[in-house]
């Protein structure tokens, strides 16, 4: 049938909601009877492998299909959904590096959903000591930037701490513009973190807000909280920022750079089953005295079974094992995978596993 009028095409969403909520509400009981079979067997409630497996399936059936949707949508919806179904399945804590509105708060809220409660750390240091005394079941902390490079804290605690890195995830880094005033004219004053104004230096000249006065503060977050004090401010601040804290955004994604992409780490306690897309880490002590060399032979015998090596990171050892550097590397496979087990058993004085998850899930 053939929509004519806006009121028809309302009825026929009305109607079409009225199914989906059935359809989920069914789902809903499904995933309640998992977290009962899950909490008996004392069983891991967030599968990052098993969420993809269902997005790629997803994803795979759409194209077949008069479709709308690209598999951005169907993530978008299905991460929501997934979230909503592990706090019915089991509700567990995720701790963060804060404050409130933070870019890793953002990064968090897209794997765990509106529904999660939320703990803001002072310091990375600080989310790692959460997870240790089970004050929180997730913690989400950055490892990389684009433009900045890596989190050497992270992989320094990630070294010292019995943690495990159970999924990864890439958030692109977009800039809003929040106020409370209608128009820039209104504007007389620009808070944000001290990056934030070089980082959105075209779009103040564009809009004529580069005279108007620039207050640097500790976060993107308090900066939204300040404009949300004044009706005459602005902040540049995440986008989950503006919302937290009630602010109009004017524009979206003003950075003069769309390429400042960081990569985030959820850790917990523990093992993701293996996955045909698995990536591993770990870390490699290798001592630098009477072995020279020493790196290269572990090197050549990844090579030699096959092992596709995605990233390596030295950092300078801090504790007096006579260790000098540790290696972090990350590769393709899981740590169980039938040509990389080999390697890790004839390693094992050597090699601190960190991880088996599922590789390049984008953020939303």
């Amino acid at each position: 049938m053939k929509l004519e009028t806006l009121q028809e095409c309302r009825t026929a969403i009305d109607r079409l909601d009225d199914k989906l909520l059935e359809i989920l509400n069914a789902r809903m009981k499904v995933v309640h009877r998992v977290g009962e079979i899950k909490n008996s067997a004392h069983e891991a409630i967030y599968r990052p492998e098993r969420e993809k497996e269902i997005i790629d399936r997803l994803v795979a059936l759409n194209a077949t299909q008069e479709s709308l949707l690209n598999r951005a949508a169907i993530e978008a919806i299905y991460l929501e959904i997934f979230a909503v179904a592990r706090n019915l399945e089991r509700a567990e804590k995720v701790s963060f590096l804060g404050p409130l509105g933070s870019f890793t708060h953002q990064a968090a809220e897209s794997r765990f959903g509106a529904m999660s409660e939320y703990v803001a750390k002072s310091s990375i240091r600080a989310v790692f000591q959460s997870l240790e005394t089970k004050r929180a079941k997730y913690g989400v902390v950055p490892v990389e930037n684009s433009t900045d490079g890596v989190v050497g804290e992270t992989l320094d605690l990630l070294a010292k701490h019995d943690v495990k890195i159970v999924a990864e995830m890439n958030l692109s880094i977009h800039l809003a513009f929040a106020s409370l005033a209608e128009n820039t004219r209104e504007i007389t004053k620009v808070y944000s973190k001290d990056k934030g104004f070089g980082q959105c230096r075209e779009f103040l000249v564009e809009h004529g807000l580069n005279e108007v006065e620039h207050i640097p503060v500790e976060s993107t977050a308090k900066a939204a909280m300040l404009a949300a004090a004044d009706p005459h401010a602005a902040a540049i601040c995440s986008h989950i920022a503006a919302k937290l804290y009630g602010v109009p955004t004017l524009y979206e994604n003003i950075e003069d750079s769309s390429q400042n992409h960081t990569r985030f780490l959820i850790l917990s306690d523990f093992t993701n089953a293996p996955s045909p897309e698995a990536k591993t880490s770990i870390l490699v002590k290798l001592y630098d005295g009477d072995k020279p060399g020493a790196l290269v032979h572990f090197l050549q015998d990844l090579y030699e079974a096959k092992i596709n090596l995605l990233k390596i990171e030295s950092r300078p050892s801090k504790d007096d094992s006579g260790y000098k550097y540790w290696f972090f590397i990350d590769f393709e496979g899981h740590f169980e995978d039938a040509h990389i087990a080999p390697v890790m058993r004839r390693h094992r004085d050597e090699i601190k596993w960190l991880g088996s998850y599922v590789k390049g899930f984008d953020a939303i």
